[in-house]
């Protein structure tokens, strides 16, 4: 029996080919899929995987970003924590009497300036740099005619900076140039009396 079954289906197989229509391909009407809405399925289906694809690789690139992120705010907290330690040894340092020797807090501090700067560290807050509010905290100003109007005269706490970012600002005194006297010798009008 098994071979009039294997008959049977070849006969099914020629007859839509004998009737010139290709297999696959029914009638219409005859519950076959109808090629322009199978086609119109696959373009589809297609935009899609496509719109899934870009999803995907947005996910990535959002995930990735976002690991960067967390990444350098945990390294940040880290090396502020190590900025305290940087302020004791320079505190230490300029507290020693004159003359006395300190090569131990020279190399502890060495040390430190090494290791942040393996970190990308950056130290700011400089005498003669120019006052930058992005940077520096202006802790006093004062009058000076020697320097520029708003250069740094003297650093209270130095600054770290770190891939740009600032990790915390200078403070810092700032000069501020004294207005010239009037012409006519007469004093500055100030507030009157109350």
């Amino acid at each position: 029996m098994p071979s009039s079954r294997a008959s049977d289906q070849q006969q099914t197989d020629q007859q839509p080919e004998q009737q010139g229509q290709q297999p696959g391909a029914g009638a219409p009407g005859d519950g076959a899929p109808d090629t322009a809405a199978a086609q119109a399925e696959i373009a589809r289906l297609e935009d899609r995987l496509k719109r899934a694809l870009a999803d995907l690789d947005n996910f990535r690139k959002r995930t990735g970003r976002e690991l960067d992120r967390r990444t350098a705010e945990a390294t940040d907290a880290v090396v502020r924590d190590w900025l305290e330690v940087a302020d004791s040894i320079d505190r230490a340092q300029a507290a020693r009497p004159e003359g006395a020797p300190d090569e131990d807090l020279r190399a502890v501090a060495e040390q430190i300036a090494a290791t942040l700067a393996r970190e990308g560290v950056t130290r700011s807050g400089e005498r003669g740099e120019a006052f930058d509010p992005q940077r520096h905290d202006a802790v006093d100003v004062r009058s000076s005619p020697d320097v520029e109007d708003r250069t740094i005269l003297d650093v209270a706490r130095a600054g770290y900076e770190r891939d740009g970012r600032v990790l915390r600002p200078a403070q810092v005194v700032v000069a501020r140039r004294a207005p010239p006297p009037p012409a006519d010798g007469a004093q500055p009008a100030g507030p009157g009396p109350g």
